[in-house]
């Protein structure tokens, strides 16, 4: 074998090793079918939305190699915030040995959330899940992200605000995984 055709193959195998190992991280929920309307349970229950506001059941398995911990966020990318979005659902610190947020995980309480775990606030103004509640109109895409990262803790700078937050995450990500859920009223 040539060292060309080597060095062609080895970033062949390199290549189709690394997505491999991405498509084993996957976010997965009982509660949220990727690309189908989210369930009333779901929905916000304020500004003219009437659902139960409970956060969906979120699991996920085969973390990379080197994850300390793990963020949950879900963002509203359509909403009519100048392209900021909104974001519904900010969990960070969930610690490593961990593979799932039970279904009313986001609760204000923060009692369903695994120990080490905590949110932050969202768009809503809350430290807790913030269901679905476009203005009336076309559907909005929900989007929910796992995130594997090299770092155990958010860190203090990172937990008042959510571009510090999303920055500090993306910087640390090993791996992430996304399902996305649309709702319109």
């Amino acid at each position: 074998m040539t060292r060309q055709n080597f060095s062609t193959f080895a970033l062949a195998a390199l290549a189709r090793d690394d997505a491999r190992g991405a498509a084993t991280f996957q976010l997965k929920s009982k509660d949220l079918i990727d690309g189908e309307r989210i369930a009333m349970k779901h929905v916000y229950n304020a500004f003219g939305c009437v659902g139960e506001n409970l956060s969906p059941e979120l699991s996920w398995d085969n973390p990379p190699p080197g994850t300390k911990s793990f963020a949950v966020l879900a963002h509203d990318p359509d909403a009519p915030t100048g392209g900021a979005g909104f974001w519904h659902w900010i969990v960070v610190d969930i610690p490593a040995d961990i593979r799932n947020l039970k279904q009313n995980s986001g609760a204000a309480s923060g009692k369903n959330l695994p120990i080490g775990a905590q949110m932050l606030e969202t768009d809503f103004a809350e430290k807790a899940y913030g269901g679905p509640c476009p203005p009336p109109g076309a559907p909005h895409r929900y989007v929910f992200t796992i995130y594997a990262l090299k770092i155990d803790k958010l860190g203090d700078a990172a937990l008042g605000r959510t571009a510090i937050a999303g920055f500090t995450i993306e910087q640390n990500a090993l791996a992430k995984s996304s399902l996305t859920g649309f709702f319109g009223r």
